[in-house]
């Protein structure tokens, strides 16, 4: 029959085993939400005023399109034919916004695309169509070819 210094001694070394165990856990727990919190932190989000093509805000503005122009961002002119004759910026394509839908393998995919249009009305919702089909790095540019003129950037 064991004594009571021996049951006693037995339990400690149960409780202890079970402490210990806990107080691993802890830490490794501790350990973790302060390397998810680390890595957080080291985010390579670009500056929240930057554009790029890896981030486009669903509008932006004349500037910020420019500066996609220069790197060679795909630009879509939803105006008519008539219009795109008038002016349109170099090197852009045009597809008129209601032949857009079945115009869609003309587009390239997976890659950055601006949507322009007159005054920015129609761009917006050639961006939608383009959204709704799959076309997920897709912009529309503020204020229109109207505007990228008035502002002094390239056309024809």
């Amino acid at each position: 029959m064991r004594t009571r210094y021996q049951r006693n001694a037995k339990m400690s070394e149960t409780s202890l085993r079970w402490n210990t165990s806990w107080l691993w856990l802890g830490l490794l727990l501790v350990v973790l939400a302060i390397s998810s919190l680390s890595l957080a932190g080291c985010s390579a989000a670009p500056a929240k005023d930057a554009v790029s093509a890896d981030t486009l805000p669903a509008e932006i503005p004349v500037d910020d399109a420019y500066d996609l122009y220069q790197d060679g961002v795909f630009f879509l002119d939803v105006r008519t034919r008539e219009e795109w004759d008038d002016y349109h910026a170099p090197n852009t394509t045009l597809i008129p916004l209601n032949e857009l839908e079945a115009r869609l393998d003309e587009i390239p995919e997976n890659e950055p695309i601006v949507v322009v249009c007159r005054s920015g009305n129609r761009s917006q919702a050639g961006r939608d169509i383009l959204l709704e089909n799959g076309f997920e790095e897709t912009t529309s540019m503020a204020g229109g070819l109207s505007t990228w003129r008035d502002a002094g950037y390239p056309i024809e």
